[in-house]
């Protein structure tokens, strides 16, 4: 989009292009989402940025109105497998508060210099103020849903001191954080003075366009794992739970269907957002978490483009007529998801009562975490699981969100006894790979770049198994 176009979706309010990109208004020192409410600025006052780190970093302030902070995150990082995607998705998983920036450009493969280089020249900002970003937004949500410390969120956000945290704040969003915390919208203080101390982080997983979430609860439903993971409650008014393995503990999250489109503040365009609810050990966990959520359901893909693109196609017309915004879920936990693929649902179930560590706390079905691959490496070393665990365990094997796809994929081949059908499902659900064409399927290359959404789309028409 040039710089007219943008301005063109600023002025009609369009939500399509919320996280796509930011405007800012060098009248009111302010920075949107290009659905923000208030009042269009003039056209001579607007400048367009590719992220909230570049608004920030240029010395915008969050707008208090809109909360450009909580847009879904951009459908190209889902698509793109050049660096500056696989970098965006690994520090959207928290890495570069976990490892540093060095941390990031060894799992890229490059010299920190060259990324850091590549995301500014593209994006405006640099892999630290990205992180930055992210914390910021980290931090809102406990001060604003959470009756956490403001020390203790300083640091659970990822920030190495409570100063850093306090300019921080004051610096993206105007205000202190006692202030942010006071402003906090009336039911999300009426639910932290309600809540218990273990009732969890409530969450909104924005996103945009329409969601079909019966389609995402009936797959999830359908694979769940005893122990691991659970779905109740009747169609239309689903709960998803399950346990989740984190860099500094553990997790329990539950997510409830939601039906029908919440159109935006203009009232122009659907969207909406799943509710969430997240139990973590330790805080620090909760952007990673969100992360991984955001995979598994899709959250941040642009059904706008899916369904154009294969709403185009004579046999996939009526399907995509009949479920707009069907999404192609991806995997909380990608080194779980192979393994589930390998060997099935009644399989991964064993393996989750004989190898899955115990939770502390149990709740109700939920009781293990699915055992690491090194675990089943050592407990299961024979044939294709001891083969698949043993990569993983190893890094021979990546699937972490800046693997590289083709690299995974031929890595994931050269293992004793896997078949390229189940590579496929790695690589869609693993790795979210949005265009995979999987082996005795005919996939033709009309539905680029968007084939795993075909699929979907065949699978929920009952076409396909």
């Amino acid at each position: 989009m040039d710089e007219d176009t943008r301005y063109e979706a600023v002025r009609s309010r369009d939500a399509r292009f919320d996280g796509e990109f930011f405007f800012a208004v060098e009248t009111t020192g302010i920075y949107c989402r290009p659905s923000c409410p208030a009042v269009t600025p003039k056209r001579r006052n607007v400048r367009f940025f590719a992220t909230a780190a570049a608004a920030q970093g240029s010395g915008f302030r969050a707008c208090r109105r809109c909360r450009p902070d909580a847009v879904p995150g951009s459908a190209d990082w889902n698509v793109r497998a050049d660096v500056v995607g696989r970098a965006m998705r690994l520090i959207g998983d928290g890495v570069v508060d976990r490892e540093g920036v060095a941390g990031l450009a060894d799992r890229l493969g490059y010299s920190a210099r060259q990324v850091q280089r590549q995301l500014t020249a593209e994006l405006g900002a640099g892999p630290v103020a990205l992180a930055r970003a992210q914390r910021a937004h980290t931090a809102r949500v406990l001060m604003q849903t959470t009756e956490l410390p403001i020390t203790e969120i300083a640091f659970a956000s990822g920030f190495a001191s409570v100063r850093q945290f306090n300019d921080t704040v004051r610096e993206i969003y105007a205000a202190t954080p006692s202030d942010l915390r006071a402003a906090a919208p009336k039911g999300g203080r009426a639910g932290r003075r309600a809540a218990a101390p273990t009732a969890g982080i409530p969450l909104r997983l924005a996103h945009r366009g329409p969601y079909q979430s019966a389609a995402a609860f009936d797959l999830l439903a359908d694979e769940a794992v005893a122990g691991v993971e659970e779905v109740s409650g009747v169609r239309g008014r689903r709960t998803y739970r399950r346990t989740l393995r984190l860099p500094h503990g553990t997790g329990i999250v539950a997510v409830d269907e939601r039906t029908g489109a919440v159109r935006s503040a203009s009232g122009s365009h659907p969207g909406g957002w799943l509710d969430a609810r997240l139990h973590l050990t330790d805080p620090r966990d909760l952007t990673t978490a969100v992360g991984r959520l955001r995979r598994l359901f899709d959250l941040d893909a642009d059904p706008y483009a899916v369904d154009e693109r294969l709403g185009a196609d004579e046999r996939l017309a009526p399907l995509v007529a009949a479920r707009p915004g069907l999404r192609s879920p991806g995997a909380a936990d990608p080194e779980e998801l192979a393994v589930r693929a390998l060997v099935g649902r009644n399989e991964a179930e064993r393996l989750v009562r004989r190898y899955g560590k115990a939770l502390d706390a149990p709740c109700d079905s939920l009781t293990h975490l699915f055992p690491e691959p090194a675990v089943l490496a050592e407990a299961e070393p024979r044939g294709t699981l001891g083969a698949l665990t043993a990569a993983l365990a190893d890094g021979a094997v990546r699937l972490d969100p800046g693997a590289d796809r083709d690299e995974a994929e031929a890595a994931l081949l050269a293992l004793p006894g896997m078949d390229a059908g189940t590579v496929a499902v790695i690589r869609t659900r693993a790795l979210g790979d949005p265009d995979v064409a999987p082996p005795g399927i005919d996939v033709p290359d009309s539905w680029r770049p968007w084939r795993s959404y075909a699929l979907q789309h065949l699978r929920a028409a009952g076409e396909l198994d």
